[in-house]
């Protein structure tokens, strides 16, 4: 918040806040559609890489970047099928942790509606603890079903946590309601968040917007604008083209001809 006094000359000061360190718990939905091959991303021996592959390598993108940031975050992860499953349980800032739990995920044989219950439960029981030692927590969901409404039942009073969604789903079909699906999640963040939460999706099956994707939720939740007024990443087709620069003084004073604009489009 602002203060001051308007006119002339008036100063003005931000109002200090403290930034807290975040606990991070990332819970990975390992339904059989986590085995969906994504477009144009393969691993060192050539094999097609999987929406979980490509969830893993993002995660630990996110997490080695975050500790860059601030060394002091730390992370839990989970899995979801019908239910939460634990993965690694202690809140740790060592990167090799992250990749031990990355190493430990695997997919579910079985596939049925889940339930979001227990993450949200495990979620304001941690971050209780959390807020005794002066910190904040948050849950980031990777979730892959494209036909599957998760459920929740959680009090509408009780706003803990920050809770961010990364939905990666496939494309409309009669077979399947990614829409719905979108809007479920949706009304279950606005539901449980405490902070702003962001929910993010693709359904292009493109490994480099995951990624991006996953980048913007490094974003601190005490330090974010609203989700509407996000204008990042930015589409290059959006951006402003760069000025031209100014022609060059003819070498003949008799040429008529103008020389064509450069294009600015690919």
């Amino acid at each position: 918040m602002m203060e001051g006094e308007r006119g002339e000359g008036s100063r003005y000061s931000l109002k200090a806040s403290r930034i807290c360190n975040e606990d991070i718990l990332i819970c990975v939905d390992v339904d059989p559609q986590c085995l969906v091959e994504m477009k144009g991303a393969t691993g060192p021996n050539g094999r097609t890489l999987t929406r979980l592959d490509s969830i893993k390598q993002s995660i630990i993108l996110f997490v080695h970047s975050k500790l860059t940031i601030n060394p002091l975050h730390r992370f839990a992860f989970s899995s979801l099928s019908h239910s939460l499953s634990l993965v690694r349980k202690e809140f740790t800032s060592e990167i090799e942790s992250t990749i031990a739990a990355m190493r430990a995920l695997s997919p579910s044989s079985s596939s049925a509606q889940p339930d979001l219950t227990n993450l949200f439960r495990l979620a304001a029981h941690e971050a209780k603890k959390s807020r005794l030692h002066g910190r904040i927590f948050r849950v980031i969901l990777f979730y892959c079903r494209s036909s599957e409404r998760p459920l929740h039942q959680w009090p509408v009073n009780q706003k803990l946590f920050t809770f961010d969604v990364m939905y990666l789903h496939d494309k409309p079909a009669p077979d399947n309601c990614p829409q719905e699906v979108y809007d479920t999640l949706v009304e279950a963040l606005e539901h449980v968040s405490e902070y702003e939460g962001y929910i993010l999706e693709s359904g292009q099956g493109l490994a480099r917007v995951l990624f991006r994707h996953v980048l913007i939720l490094l974003s601190h939740p005490q330090q974010r604008s609203i989700q509407d007024s996000l204008d990042i990443p930015k589409s290059i087709s959006k951006k402003p083209p760069l000025p031209l620069p100014l022609p060059l003084p003819l070498l003949d004073p008799m040429a008529t001809e103008d020389t064509p604009p450069l294009s600015t489009t690919q």
